[in-house]
């Protein structure tokens, strides 16, 4: 009889990818993620028996046990191919335990990137499931619910229904709070700088000078009456110049990504919040359709903290730099980056899976979204092992009577890997500082005193949080984006042009959670809970006995805030729109589908209904106002109010330019204008055809909720 062997992996298109590396001998199939979990309607954790989950089945996967079950019992061997990570081993051990396998034909294997070779070698180099990754994950899991299904009845309680609290993303949204309240505790503080522009003797090119000190040292200048002091002393002064100094420095590479700095470039570089660059990263790793190549998985796994390389990569890399840039702008001994403490170093950096798969050829067979990114960890992960940027830098110190100024300019002498890769945030110093030699005496074309006022912290992006909470030692690779999407989502916080505040919701939950559940939303008992996932993980502490020392405080602390905590009464913004029922003005709440008006006078009065936000244009079709709309995934669209009866709806958005042809207004659709009237411009009507769909799926979806 024929060997037959099934490959179990987490998502179909994983299995697409696989399948072309294996003969007909091997099957693969998918679990569609977790298989069984812990029920949605009770804690599911037994505390009396020593925190024994207690899980089931997930609904709905039926038909995909059995199918599952039949595909292992007529095969001669099992792998189980999922993720490589504490999630990706519980996963499998949940499979192993309803698939009823005897352990001797059963396999667990492992491969950080789907590429014909990882994945054969995985194959033949099979080993047992590691019960060290599988008790972390269910100590996380357990920890998790019993915060989350302990503490947000509470929640329902005393403040709204369908809150929640989470051990995870409670001091996530701490965080955001914290820093709303240190900008408004802020003060500015007054400070002034003074620049001299100035020029050598028969050179009317002139540079910038700024104030240095007096004497030689340091001095803040506070208030204009000190600028102008200083002024006064030193107009009539001569300039001359008493140090210069010529240097060079290096700028280094960044390291190739790991989750949290791949999250970062995506929403600095691209404009991607967390989740879109996970979702994304995703695909490539599972494997995409790429011309000439077939279904190829671009990247390695996309959810590690480790900076680590292959050496194999390493080697590839080399090839690629020196062909394309020359041999000077490969180091003369390959670049390591140290991964931060704590890093769990099984899994390489992000990096291409086919590192010749340069991102201009996979370009056509990519979404723009897909190559974006794809083009980013590329370019990251080369510019990572290329020579590092030289520059040239003068510095020169300038004295008028005792006042001291300093100009300091740079130069780039060699680009090396700005070549391909600059970083966003860079700020290169254009000041161009002529030759200079010691004693030389320069005229002073003007002092410019100008005023400052030291800035609040700015508020935190989703890049800059992920970086905190990486900081901070919350979270993991694969808590970061869904932490960040619980808390926008349950309405804690708000994003607006990609900056995160807090809501009032959120503020008065994380109020309640600070005096009542001080442990759960402090940082450093968060971090050392993860300290303990880790040590689990790494076999040197017990999944119960962290469970047990975790819950012996947690369930007093539990009860008191039960006897304590009182009703929270919520303040609403009000709105200018009346109810049209009572007369009262509406008050504007956050639902599930986001912002509606609300009666305040509920439960007398239940009236509620969308926020109308309009376009500032009409209708082409039939006069009236186009209205500002969102589908369910948030995607902004403009449909007339009567689109129920005349269809109008666009995807571009309206502007106040007038169609030279028609007189209606024109839409902005990429860089270029297009009429919005469907007569004028029939592209807009077929958009319309398209999306009408979308349109009446979100009107019943307002409709219902309305009526509920």
């Amino acid at each position: 009889m024929a060997n037959n062997y099934l490959i179990i992996v987490e998502s179909p298109a994983k299995s697409k990818t696989i399948k072309k590396f294996l003969g007909n001998s091997y099957k693969i199939e998918a679990s569609m993620g977790h298989i069984r979990d812990l029920p949605k309607s009770q804690l599911g954790v037994d505390i009396e028996n020593d925190f024994e989950p207690k899980y089931i089945n997930i609904r709905g996967k039926a038909d995909l046990i059995k199918k599952l079950k039949k595909a292992a019992k007529d095969a001669t061997k099992v792998y189980l191919a999922t993720d490589p990570d504490r999630e990706g081993e519980a996963i499998s051990w949940h499979l192993a335990y309803l698939l009823d396998i005897d352990p001797k034909n059963l396999y667990r294997i492992t491969f950080n990137e789907i590429t014909e070779n990882a994945v054969k070698k995985a194959i033949e180099n099979p080993r047992d499931i590691d019960m060290n990754l599988v008790d972390a994950q269910q100590a996380r899991r357990v920890l998790d619910r019993i915060v989350g299904y302990q503490i947000s009845p509470l929640l329902w309680k005393n403040v709204k229904k369908g809150l929640s609290a989470g051990r995870v993303q409670s001091v996530a949204l701490k965080l955001v709070v914290d820093r709303e309240e240190e900008i408004e505790k802020f003060v500015p503080q007054e400070y002034w700088t003074l620049t001299a522009n100035l020029n050598k003797q028969k050179d009317s090119h002139t540079f910038e000078a700024k104030f240095y000190g007096i004497d030689g040292n340091k001095t803040e200048i506070t208030t204009e009456k000190q600028a102008n002091e200083i002024i006064n002393s030193i107009k009539s002064a001569k300039f001359s110049v008493s140090d210069v100094k010529q240097g060079e420095k290096k700028r280094n590479p960044l390291p190739p990504f790991t989750t949290s700095t791949l999250q970062q470039d995506a929403s600095r570089k691209l404009g991607f919040g967390t989740s879109k660059t996970m979702m994304i990263a995703q695909q490539l790793y599972e494997g995409l359709e790429v011309n000439g190549h077939g279904t190829v998985g671009l990247i390695t796994y996309m959810r590690t903290d480790s900076t680590r390389i292959s050496v194999e990569a390493q080697e590839e890399e080399k090839k690629i730099i020196i062909k394309k840039y020359g041999n000077n702008f490969y180091p003369e001994i390959p670049k390591v980056y140290a991964s931060k403490k704590n890093a769990q170093d099984a899994h390489e950096a992000i990096r291409p899976s086919y590192i010749s798969i340069t991102p201009d050829e996979a370009k056509d067979s990519l979404s723009n979204e897909q190559y974006k990114l794809y083009k980013l960890i590329w370019e990251r992960f080369i510019a990572s092992q290329m020579e590092s940027a030289v520059y040239s830098t003068l510095s020169v110190d300038i004295t008028a009577n005792n006042a001291l100024f300093k100009a300091t300019g740079s130069t780039l002498k060699f680009a090396g890997f700005l070549t391909l890769y600059t970083d966003v945030e860079e700020n290169n110093d254009t000041n161009n500082i002529p030759l200079l030699t010691v004693g030389e005496t320069l005229n002073l074309k003007n002092l410019s005193p100008e005023q400052h006022f030291t800035e609040p912290p700015a508020r935190f992006t989703e890049a800059n949080l992920v970086k905190a909470l990486e900081e901070n030692g919350i979270g993991r690779p694969s808590t970061y984006a869904p932490t960040i999407s619980t808390i926008i989502t349950r309405g804690y916080v708000e994003r607006e042009k990609k900056v995160l505040f807090p809501t009032e919701l959120g503020r008065v939950v994380n109020n309640l959670l600070k005096e009542h559940f001080s442990s759960i939303v402090n940082v450093a008992f968060t971090a050392e809970m993860e300290n303990d996932l880790d040590n689990i993980a790494e076999g040197t502490a017990k999944w119960k006995t962290v469970i047990k020392d975790f819950y012996g405080p947690f369930s007093k602390t539990l009860a008191d805030a039960e006897e304590k905590i009182g009703k929270v009464e919520l303040t609403y913004e009000v709105s200018n729109v009346p109810c049209e029922k009572c007369g009262r003005m509406m008050v504007i709440k956050l639902g599930k589908y986001g912002k509606f008006l609300a009666c305040p006078g509920f439960p007398e009065c239940r009236n509620a209904k969308p926020i109308v936000e309009e376009a500032g244009v009409n209708c082409p079709v039939c006069g009236g106002k186009v209205l500002i709309k969102k589908t369910r995934r948030g995607k902004k669209y403009f449909a007339c109010e009567n689109s129920s009866t005349c269809g109008y709806m666009i995807w571009e958005t309206p502007t106040t330019e007038t169609c030279p042809k028609c007189g209606n207004f024109m839409c902005k659709k990429g860089k270029d204008l297009v009429c919005g009237n469907p007569k004028c411009n029939p592209d807009i009507l077929q958009t319309t055809k398209d999306s009408k769909k979308t349109a009446r799926k979100t009107t019943r979806r307002k409709t219902t909720r309305k009526k509920k």
